[in-house]
């Protein structure tokens, strides 16, 4: 049982490590982080998740990353989600999120 959920954790530590999450900044602060990630020697992919407004931004990240600086990645998979997410005063939103996965090209 103690296996199964240090298996979980490592798998979830991976799968956050090598992950960008975009916000408020400018695209080329997440651009700066994708290809950071990318010259570490481990990484054969990085996921780039955004939510809202950010999603754009996620996008322009991606592509600028992908056709300027990383040239040998290709687009992996993208993942779009809807959450429902309730506000402090109880009100339910609907919230689009976007999932991103750049690899390198094989």
């Amino acid at each position: 049982m103690a296996d199964e959920e240090a298996k979980k954790e490592e798998s979830t530590k991976e799968k956050e490590e090598h992950t960008i999450f975009v916000g408020t900044k400018p695209p080329m602060s997440y651009v700066l982080a994708i290809v950071t990630e990318f010259k570490k020697e481990d990484t054969s992919k990085v996921t780039i998740k955004a939510r809202g407004r950010a999603i754009s931004r996620a996008v322009d990240a991606a592509e600028i990353a992908r056709n300027r600086f990383v040239t040998d990645t290709e687009v992996k998979d993208i993942k779009i989600d809807t959450e429902s997410m309730t506000n402090d005063d109880g009100d339910t939103h609907n919230v689009s999120s976007i999932e991103i996965t750049l690899a390198i090209k094989k």
